[in-house]
């Protein structure tokens, strides 16, 4: 069994009548709610937990891409999976990832991705969502109609620039290129695994099994729900007479851990009270342009994450609800353990993407959790799978052959204290 520690980075300081009083959380949310000097110190914070959870044990740490919105400030993930390189060393940069229809030209993703696998010695997991209605249609304007054409061919020519070994030209319907010769070209050969995010699209499930690539689920419904999804790729997979290997699937899943399941509620339960009615508090409008879901999603009566429907199903919920629900596996180690083995046997799923920093949880919450499921939960599910092969894990560099960052030494401060212009300490570096 494998573990992503998946970050949102929400914005923690919505005010409490934000339901109430405002539109939406995504899109059109008004600027002066945002604080930077608040921003500073969350991307520094957040930052910081992922480097918790690498050192904690996780396989992989997980961002993602999303635009004008507090339910989650990364707007471009390739920036905090470049920050992560440096400072981590063990789990693997899960990259959930670049809306790759909404680059011009969608090279663009295929450099920076070679960049990241070859800096981190080849630990780069490639995501390639279509993306939120939210994010696609209105923050960046994409046509709904035409999104998944121009997301399939942007696919296309970032798979032909990982692969070819001579300069082509690429003639598509959307991107032109005279010249396509891909500098860098990524460690991993012939390219990083790819991994499809997707919140229940009949057409990803076919895209995936097509191309072999993994299938990542990521619901705040919980795994009760999520089976019904889960249920329906396998049985694409099987119709089309894939393995169905628990490594192909990922899986979105909110945790927390305390002492006591009653400690639990006490620590958690104002903190999803605020993710699910604050951060997910979107428009319903914005969620579903006409055009972005297809017919075939629609007929399967598929539930988006947010939106009407999915607002009217979460409405006064309250912590019973989303313990019994599915929505929150949270509780004792023992409590967690033993729901998330029964969570992960029922979906078949091999890669868990743990949410455990969740709306407006403070670090010293996020540390508490996070070591208490890494040391009392996770080594009890290791043995999940173990008759399995994972297809979908990057394949890095021996560790004989990792370059490490050079030592540095810094000299104290010898004038007014300053650390930056006029006046600053000359910094002198150690590396000869």
């Amino acid at each position: 069994m494998k573990f992503t520690w998946f970050h949102l980075m929400p914005y923690r300081n919505l005010p409490e009548d934000f339901k109430q009083k405002y539109h939406s959380v995504w899109v059109d949310i008004p600027r002066n709610l945002y604080d930077p000097k608040v921003g500073h110190r969350l991307y520094n914070d957040y930052l910081d937990q992922l480097e918790f959870a690498d050192h904690m044990g996780f396989d992989g740490l997980g961002v993602n891409e999303h635009h004008q919105n507090a339910y989650g400030l990364m707007p471009s993930p390739n920036l905090m999976a470049a920050a992560l390189t440096r400072r981590t060393r063990n789990a693997n940069l899960v990259v959930l990832g670049n809306s790759i229809a909404l680059y011009n030209p969608p090279i663009r993703v295929a450099e920076e991705f070679a960049m990241l696998d070859v800096i981190s010695g080849g630990r780069l997991v490639a995501g390639f969502p279509v993306g939120t209605s939210m994010d696609t249609n209105f923050c960046y304007g994409e046509v709904p109609a035409t999104i998944r054409e121009k997301y399939f061919e942007a696919h296309d020519l970032i798979l032909r620039a990982w692969k070819e070994q001579d300069v082509f030209s690429f003639n598509g319907k959307y991107t032109k290129l005279r010249y396509v010769n891909l500098w860098p070209k990524p460690l991993q050969q012939p390219h990083p695994p790819v991994w499809i995010p997707g919140g229940g699209s009949v057409e990803t499930w076919d895209f995936v099994a097509d191309h072999d690539y993994q299938y990542s689920f990521l619901s705040y419904f919980g795994y009760k729900a999520g089976k019904k999804v889960a249920d329906g790729y396998w049985n694409v997979m099987s119709k089309k007479g894939k393995e169905l290997n628990p490594y192909s699937l990922g899986f979105a899943q909110v945790v927390a851990v305390a002492e006591t399941d009653e400690q639990a509620e006490r620590d958690y339960a104002p903190h999803m009270d605020y993710f699910y009615n604050r951060c997910l508090h979107v428009y319903p409008g914005f969620a579903d342009a006409p055009g972005y879901r297809t017919p075939s999603t629609i007929k399967a009566g598929l539930t988006g994450q947010v939106g009407k429907q999915a607002s009217l199903i979460r409405e006064g919920l309250t912590w019973k609800n989303f313990i019994n629900d599915g929505y929150v596996i949270a509780g004792s180690p023992a409590t967690v353990r033993d729901r998330l083995r029964e969570a992960l046997k029922s979906l078949n799923c091999g890669h868990l993407m743990i949410l455990q920093q969740i709306g407006s949880m403070p670090p010293e919450l996020m540390r508490k959790s996070t070591e208490l499921f890494a040391r009392e939960v996770m080594p009890h599910l290791r043995d999940l799978w173990s008759g399995s092969e994972d297809k979908w894990s990057p394949k890095r560099l021996p560790a004989d052959q990792i370059a490490m960052p050079a030592p540095l030494s810094f000299e104290p401060p010898r004038t007014n204290g300053k650390t930056h212009g006029p006046g600053a300490p000359e910094i002198r570096s150690s590396v000869k």
